[in-house]
């Protein structure tokens, strides 16, 4: 019966809804509606969750992809920040070593391991001008990304809005998305004269009033990148100034990522460090995979 029913033409769903529910008996009819209605909420449970639905492919994927099915040449992958030679021999040898000790593959605390964090604040406190608490102002991260993730989720509510300077690092975009934050871009601005003459990252440059008038009420953070990834622009004193000024104004969260803030060639300010009352309001993101050329261990910190 169901056999003629299908074949040979395709009608329409609600004539073969009509036409199944006339040809199955009136008890055998109420158990089939029950069944496909118990079917599609299962499915409907099944389903990704609002806040992940819609993310595109990232750029990554992209160029692993391609290169993978290139069949000329190899592509050789400039987008992402991995180097390609080992880290010093004294890191290697102290994960050999690592290896050996019970508790370096037991449960380490969910801030961190208290030897890492104290010899953290030991490394950074001079660059702080101040002794950093390991307890109260430090923890490590599974890499500087889930640092960022997690202050995301930690501050930012649905509706609330996020400053990031353009072009940036693309996990920004569904870091900030996925607890329902809205990306504001300001661009950074390439030199004029960027397409015939040759020019340094350092002539890529913010408009204040721009900047200025991306703050809203609803403006909970803003994210800076120096070292920039991509263009490599180490932001000038007078311009963390002033972004610092228009945080402290509007009383808006910094988010400092710093995960090269030990590959530079020129004087490098950390945002943090310009005041007190810019520090209260700056959480400041570290990767040691960049620090020692490590960068599938997946060390952060925060």
């Amino acid at each position: 019966m169901l056999r003629s029913i299908l074949t040979p033409s395709r009608p329409s769903q609600s004539v073969l809804r009509t036409t199944l529910r006339s040809n199955i008996p009136l008890h055998l009819s109420r158990s089939f509606s029950s069944s496909v209605s118990v079917m599609s909420n299962q499915t409907q449970k099944l389903k990704p969750a609002a806040r992940v639905q819609g993310q595109k492919k990232d750029v990554w994927s992209m160029i692993n992809e391609a290169a993978a099915s290139s069949p000329i040449q190899p592509i050789v992958n400039l987008g992402q920040g991995f180097f390609g030679y080992n880290p010093p021999d004294f890191i290697l040898n102290a994960a050999k070593e690592a290896l050996d000790r019970v508790e370096c593959n037991q449960y380490a605390p969910a801030k961190g391991r208290p030897r890492l964090r104290k010899a953290l604040a030991d490394a950074y406190s001079p660059l702080w001008g101040r002794q950093l608490d390991p307890e109260t102002e430090i923890i490590i991260t599974t890499g500087a990304n889930e640092g960022m993730l997690s202050a995301f989720m930690a501050f930012i509510e649905p509706g609330d809005e996020v400053i990031v300077f353009e072009p940036f690092f693309d996990q920004y975009i569904s870091n900030i998305q996925m607890p329902g934050g809205k990306v504001v871009y300001v661009p950074l601005h390439p030199p004029e004269t960027g397409a015939t003459k040759n020019s340094s990252a350092a002539d890529w440059t913010i408009d204040f009033d721009e900047l200025e008038k991306a703050f809203t009420p609803r403006t909970k953070m803003i994210v800076i990148n120096t070292p920039h990834n991509p263009v490599g622009k180490v932001f000038h004193k007078d311009e963390l100034q002033k972004i610092a000024d228009l945080a402290v104004k509007h009383q808006t969260i910094i988010l400092s990522d710093e995960v090269y803030d030990r590959l530079f060639y020129v004087p490098f300010t950390r945002i943090a460090n310009l005041s007190p009352e810019v520090e209260k309001l700056t959480l400041t993101v570290g990767s040691a995979g960049k620090n020692f050329y490590a960068t599938g261990w997946r060390v952060g910190r925060s």
